[in-house]
C-alpha cells in the first residue's frame, strides 16, 4: 500500500503546484520569446482579444497565383501560449503554395472548395505521400517535413489550414535558395543546378550575388 499512496500523493502535489492560469493573450508591444509573448495583464484582456475576423479572401494576382492569410500569434493574441494557430489558404486556378516546411508546428489542412493535390516528402528516405483533395477532404502534414499544395482543379480552390502553435513558422524552399544573396557559385554546387538557371530564379524572386 505504501508505493501506491506516495505516488497518490505525488500526483497531488504536483497537480497543487500546476498554473490555473487559463489564458495568456499576448502582449505583442513587448519582445516574444522561446515560450511565446509575455501575457498582458488580464484587466486590459477583452472578448476581442478571443475573435478574429481577418481571414478574408487573399490576393492570388502574383507569381504564384496563390495567397496565405495567417491568423498566427501576431494577428490573433488570443492563441498565445494555447498551442493552435489557423491560416486561410486562397488559390486561383493554377495555384501553388510552394515547397515549405513549418519548424514548429504539425498542419492539418480542410479543403472548403475546389480540387487540391497536396503532398509531403519523409524526412529519411524521401518517401512522397501525395493525394489529391476535393471538397470537404483534410489531410495532415508532420511538423517539419517539406510540403505543398497546388490547385489540381479548373476552379478557384480554398482550404483552411490549422496548426499545432501559435507561431508554426515557414520556410519556402525556392525563397531560401534564390531570394537571397548567397554565392550563385556555391548554389551551383550544393544544388546541382547550371549557374544560368539558378541566375534566372535569382532574377524572378529578387536574389542577388
Amino acid at each position: 500500500m505504501f508505493i501506491p499512496l506516495l505516488f497518490i500523493f505525488s500526483l497531488l502535489f504536483a497537480s497543487s503546484q500546476a498554473s490555473v492560469v487559463d489564458f495568456c493573450v499576448a502582449d505583442l508591444s513587448l519582445p516574444d520569446g522561446p515560450a511565446g509573448y509575455p501575457c498582458k495583464k488580464p484587466s486590459t484582456v477583452t472578448e476581442n482579444d478571443f475573435a478574429y475576423s481577418g481571414l478574408v479572401p487573399g490576393n492570388t494576382s502574383n507569381i504564384i497565383k496563390a495567397a496565405v492569410t495567417p491568423a498566427f500569434v501576431a494577428q490573433f493574441p488570443g492563441v498565445n501560449g494555447l498551442g493552435i494557430s489557423l491560416a486561410r489558404l486562397d488559390l486561383a486556378v493554377d495555384g501553388v503554395i510552394p515547397m515549405h516546411t513549418h519548424p514548429g508546428a504539425s498542419e492539418i489542412l480542410v479543403v472548403i472548395e475546389g480540387t487540391i493535390c497536396a503532398g509531403f516528402i519523409s524526412s529519411f528516405d524521401n518517401v512522397i505521400y501525395l493525394k489529391t483533395l476535393n471538397k470537404g477532404d483534410i489531410m495532415v502534414f508532420p511538423q517539419g517535413l517539406l510540403h505543398f499544395q497546388i490547385n489540381s482543379g479548373t476552379t478557384t480552390s480554398l482550404a483552411y489550414a490549422s496548426f499545432s502553435s501559435p507561431f508554426p513558422g515557414l520556410q519556402i524552399t525556392d525563397y531560401a535558395f534564390f531570394k537571397n544573396d548567397l554565392p550563385t557559385e556555391l548554389l551551383a554546387k550544393t544544388t546541382f543546378l547550371d549557374i544560368a538557371q539558378i541566375k534566372k530564379l535569382k532574377a524572378v524572386l529578387g536574389g542577388t550575388n
